[in-house]
């Protein structure tokens, strides 16, 4: 069965401390309500990955010039650009704090390629002091007429489910979203719910941070597909991200979070 990486050092541990985020977080502590439509990029609310990668599985460096908003979008790039052990740069943003039940919210354009990934996904983890916890949405570049559903508790995956993207998930942009609760997560894709966890023993606890990135690696064939070098930059696009809390009214007309039971 795939397996995701593992999420390694999302944040250098000094960074941690100063933003005073190290330390025990259960999920109903979680941050406020947020929509991010992207007319530009809030500082204050988006860390963005610049100068590390997440350990020998990824070929690529996390840089901020991969990074970019415009027209009311955020591009995320994987392009040709050596560092000392890497040949490629890619592009990753993280929230600065952490956040916990809700409904998770991204419209997205996925990057299409062998050995890519673009990722939607909550995680915290060792480098943060805490279990690693993570819900995913996963679009492995080998076949994005499909997108990978996951989630870990404290460690143990293998929760992996694949489901169809209608149109395919690199043509234009879908609605993504998972509902987390204590003790279940649905997942949606345009509005209509394709995954129902409600096994409480397969539920994360911990308040976690959102990312959103696009990787690749050469040593997941397994998994992401033999890596095809790309001939020039690959690209995947966010319209909007939100965060909807339990217990706070919906944020906008398609938000998921208004036609909740």
């Amino acid at each position: 069965m795939n397996k995701s990486p593992i999420h390694q050092a999302r944040l250098p541990l000094a960074f941690l401390c100063a933003f005073g985020i190290v330390g025990p977080l259960q999920a109903q502590e979680g941050g406020a309500s947020f929509v991010e439509d992207f007319d530009g990029m809030d500082r204050t609310r988006w860390y963005v990955s610049d100068g590390w990668a997440n350990g020998e599985h990824q070929n690529c460096t996390w840089s901020k010039d991969q990074v970019r908003v415009s027209d009311g979008a955020l591009r995320l790039d994987f392009t040709k650009h050596e560092t000392d052990d890497r040949a490629y740069a890619c592009g990753e943003i993280q929230t600065k704090k952490r956040f916990g039940y809700g409904t998770y919210e991204a419209r997205i354009k996925a990057a299409a390629g062998s050995g890519t990934n673009t990722a939607f996904f909550t995680y915290i983890g060792p480098a943060h002091e805490q279990p690693w916890d993570e819900i995913d949405f996963e679009f492995l570049g080998k076949d994005p007429s499909k997108v990978q559903l996951n989630q870990y508790i404290s460690g143990k995956g293998g929760n992996e489910k694949l489901v169809p993207v209608p149109g395919g998930a690199n043509e234009g942009f879908n609605d993504y979203a998972f509902v987390w609760e204590e003790g279940r997560i649905r997942w949606f894709i345009n509005g209509e719910l394709v995954h129902d966890v409600s096994d409480p023993a397969l539920v994360p606890t911990h308040a976690s941070k959102i990312y959103l990135s696009l990787w690749a690696s050469d040593n997941m064939a397994s998994w992401l597909g033999t890596f095809e070098p790309p001939e020039g930059t690959l690209s995947a696009y966010v319209e909007r991200v939100a965060f909807t809390a339990v217990g706070d009214d919906c944020q906008f007309p398609e938000s998921v979070a208004c036609a909740l039971d």
